[in-house]
């Protein structure tokens, strides 16, 4: 099992990249088509929501200890996991619609 620091220092640098991205998202979406943009928000509101849950997740390993630590990881990869599934799902919508 990884580090505690580690972890954290992994999941942070993972959800610095995906603030990245949605920012380039939430700009695209305020220029796109009316009828894009509620499929947009739709895809940025899901990847949101994700994004606070995985977060929040993130913020009790930091805070958490001992056996804790090892229990909230669980947590947080599943977090961490449906947090990539919702980024991934947004990138291709994103995308498609640069073609």
């Amino acid at each position: 099992m990884m580090k505690r620091d580690d972890y954290i220092k992994k999941l942070k640098a993972q959800f610095d990249l995906w603030n990245v991205e949605a920012a380039k998202w939430e700009a695209k979406a305020k220029m796109v088509q009316a009828e894009m943009k509620v499929e947009y928000e739709k895809q940025f509101e899901t990847f949101q929501r994700q994004r606070d849950e995985a977060l929040k997740k993130m913020q009790q390993l930091q805070s958490a200890s001992g056996d804790a630590w090892v229990e909230l990881t669980h947590g947080a990869d599943d977090a961490w996991a449906k947090m990539r599934e919702a980024f991934e799902k947004a990138r291709f919508h994103f995308h498609k619609s640069d073609e």
